[in-house]
């Protein structure tokens, strides 16, 4: 019945795929927005514990395998938007402390240890690189 409706099992995926997107980019654009009573390296902790705890992981396990060449015939162009729909809330972010041209290394960092974690499966490690770039942010 579903296939009806969609016409195709593709289309049917990408529908799923841009419906938890935009759930994703609500709820973690959400969680780095600055927030004004506290500095924006402590927002960036609480968004890292969200985003790799129980309420964000699934995104991150799914978009983390969409983001491999292999999603591009699915939905083509979300390598590209799976990067640059993050620069603004963290350029904003980083405005804060008045370093906005860091958004980009922020993103870095927090994309490769998405990865590092989705690979190993090693939080603690993960925490703790997190929270060391945290502290050398703080000290920029």
């Amino acid at each position: 019945m579903l296939i009806y409706h969609f016409k195709t099992r593709e289309d049917l995926l990408r529908e799923i795929l841009g419906q938890a997107r935009r759930r994703q980019l609500t709820i973690f654009t959400d969680l780095l927005r600055p927030r004004p009573e506290e500095p924006y390296p402590a927002t960036l902790s609480h968004a890292w514990s969200a985003m790799t705890g129980p309420p964000g992981r699934p995104y991150l396990r799914m978009f983390g395998r969409l983001h491999d060449i292999s999603g591009e015939p699915l939905w083509p162009g979300f390598r590209r938007a799976a990067t640059t729909d993050w620069l603004a809330p963290l350029e904003q972010g980083m405005h804060s402390i008045g370093r906005p041209e860091l958004a980009t290394v922020v993103l870095a960092v927090i994309r490769g240890l998405f990865m590092d974690l989705d690979a190993t499966g090693d939080t603690v490690r993960t925490n703790e690189a997190f929270q060391d770039f945290l502290i050398m942010l703080e000290n920029a």
